[in-house]
């Protein structure tokens, strides 16, 4: 369950913090006091958009801190496969909001949003003020029924999906197969050009960058050969004057003077190593100067096979080892086209074979579907009644899409009569704003038994109701609050007398700043609050009487 909200630096919140409970929880206050603020906070701190201007005026950064007390075991489990887990069985939720970005935050670990939103998925539901809205299209309709059964479908919805996926790609290919034989004869004779202009050429693999090497020597040949000249003169040259021909002069002046003294025999010796030292690099030298000898012609055929190379680069890929990719699969295509009524008939058996395994697996999805469509409607129903629809009729209808989808070949509809003897129709076609809220509510409370979620937040769930619909949704939002911890902002008494915690926001000033606070109402409080929703400006004594005998009824009923 939500334990702990923590906000700091948002819109009319400079800092709160407000401890939630187990039950059914209640958020009142004014018009304009901040409590779409606070339920706005909420969802922030599960990943939810945001512009600069919700940051409090003055302030670097807004800050949602969620505190879970993680009690369900399958929320749990849920988790850890996402690699959360609980320290001690709580898990905190964190964002801190900045002008240009934000950073997420689970256990103290900073995270991608994406997996923000996928913990706050497991752990909490929220029903804002418009999502009533969304069943006004049939998708959602699939999408609910799904949700419901998803432990019974999950295997071969998985298995259909697989399949699809084949399906769509085999069936893609077969209708650009099944071109006219004037196309066809076109594209083989592209084929066989571009594959002989690429066979004739004689790739070999790395020869690109041997060539590039050898050409970059030969374009810097005559400076390096001019260039080893002159040092081969200065070294080892036919001049007289070069350093072999001077060392040679020095051993013959050091050999008589290395006879008669035992330093000048190591002196010696040492200017004899050196001569040899220089002999090996004269030859060394020599050989590196004979390896730029190359004439024109050859010169010319190195720069003519680059061209080519770097020509064919340009046409069917930046490396050798591309172009020779792209052959490879232009061939395969030409023996497709080339031999093309057995490619045909062998492509067409296998979208047939894979078409009749989705066909297979989605008649064997609507079976399953339909099968939980029945229960579904059943906990609907049950839960309508709750509601103060006495006399109303639900089911969930079954059409064929005519085509193969990723999801099946259903199409689902919910549809209602809210009065004895009139058929069943769309619910967009009957339901006011105030009974799409109810049911919104209904199916909500059985996917929140089916989905194991603790937690369910209500925003103003009591749009367009009033006397005995909001008494039966309050006993209805108090039974949830019996298995679930359930958060709901309301402007009805009768709702909010059956809380199990009160929450009041308000707007006060200081010092000059409007600033947004909850606190929690003590039973006196929440009997003067109920008086301010059902007196307004003027609160009586018969007002304050009817409070205290509204929460005391509401404490017998629950």
């Amino acid at each position: 369950m939500l334990h702990n909200l923590y906000v700091k630096n948002l819109a009319l919140i400079d800092e709160i913090e407000v401890e939630f409970t187990k039950g059914l929880n209640i958020l009142t206050g004014e018009t304009g006091a901040g409590k779409s603020i606070i339920l706005g906070s909420v969802n922030l701190a599960l990943g939810g958009k945001y512009s600069a201007d919700i940051i409090r005026k003055g302030a670097e950064y807004g800050y949602v801190e969620l505190t879970f007390f993680v009690e369900n075991k399958t929320q749990e489990e849920a988790l850890k496969r996402k690699d959360i887990f609980p320290e001690d069985g709580v898990v905190v939720l964190s964002r801190k909001l900045m002008s240009k970005r934000s950073i997420s935050k689970i256990n103290g670990e900073t995270v991608p949003i994406a997996l923000l939103k996928e913990a706050a998925s497991i752990l909490i539901d929220i029903h804002g003020q418009h999502e009533h809205q969304s069943l006004l299209y049939k998708k959602n309709h699939l999408t609910i029924l799904d949700a419901f059964a998803k432990e019974n479908i999950k295997q071969v919805k998985e298995k259909l999906a697989k399949a699809y996926l084949i399906y769509k790609e085999q069936k893609e290919e077969l209708e650009e197969a099944l071109t006219d034989e004037k196309e066809r004869n076109k594209e083989i004779g592209f084929l066989e050009f571009e594959i002989q202009e690429i066979r004739q050429a004689k790739l070999s693999r790395q020869e690109d960058e041997t060539l590039e090497e050898t050409y970059r020597r030969m374009t810097n040949g005559k400076k390096i050969v001019g260039n080893l000249e002159e040092a081969y003169e200065y070294t080892g040259g036919t001049n007289s004057e070069t350093a072999s021909e001077a060392i040679s002069r020095a051993l013959r002046c050091m050999q008589e003077a290395a006879g008669c003294d035992e330093q000048a025999q190591d002196m010696f010796q040492q200017l004899a190593e050196i001569d040899s030292l220089l002999n090996d690099f004269n030859r060394e030298l020599s050989d590196y100067k004979m390896s730029f000898d190359f004439s024109e012609e050859t010169f010319f055929e190195v720069e003519t096979r680059l061209n080519e190379i770097n020509r064919l680069k340009a046409k069917y890929g930046n490396s050798i080892e591309e172009i020779l990719e792209y052959c490879d699969k232009k061939e395969e295509r030409l023996l497709k086209l080339q031999d093309y009524d057995a490619y045909l008939a062998q492509l067409q058996k296998k979208v047939e074979e894979t078409e009749a395994e989705v066909k297979h697996y989605s008649n064997q999805l609507s079976l399953l579907r339909k099968e939980e469509s029945v229960k579904l409607a059943e906990a609907i129903r049950k839960g309508l009644r709750d509601l103060n629809f006495l006399d109303t009729q639900f089911e969930i209808v079954f059409r064929e899409l005519g085509t193969y989808t990723v999801q099946g070949t259903d199409e689902v509809e919910f549809m209602i009569s809210m009065n004895p003897g009139e058929p069943v129709r769309a619910l967009g076609d009957v339901a006011s704003g105030g009974e799409l809220s109810r049911i919104m509510l209904a199916i909500k409370s059985v996917m929140a038994e089916k989905d194991k979620i603790e937690t369910l937040i209500f925003d103003e769930i009591d749009v367009g109701i009033s006397g005995r619909t909001a008494q039966k949704v309050s006993e209805k939002m108090s039974f949830i609050g019996r298995n679930h911890q359930v958060i709901c902002i309301t402007h009805l008494a009768q709702i909010a007398a059956m809380a199990d915690a009160h929450y009041a926001i308000e707007k006060q000033v200081e010092d000059g700043v409007t600033k947004s606070k909850i606190f929690r109402l003590s039973k006196e409080q929440e009997i003067e609050e109920l008086a301010r929703i059902l007196g307004g400006a003027k609160i009586t004594d018969t007002v304050m009487q009817s409070a205290a005998e509204m929460k005391e009824l509401a404490e017998r009923t629950k």
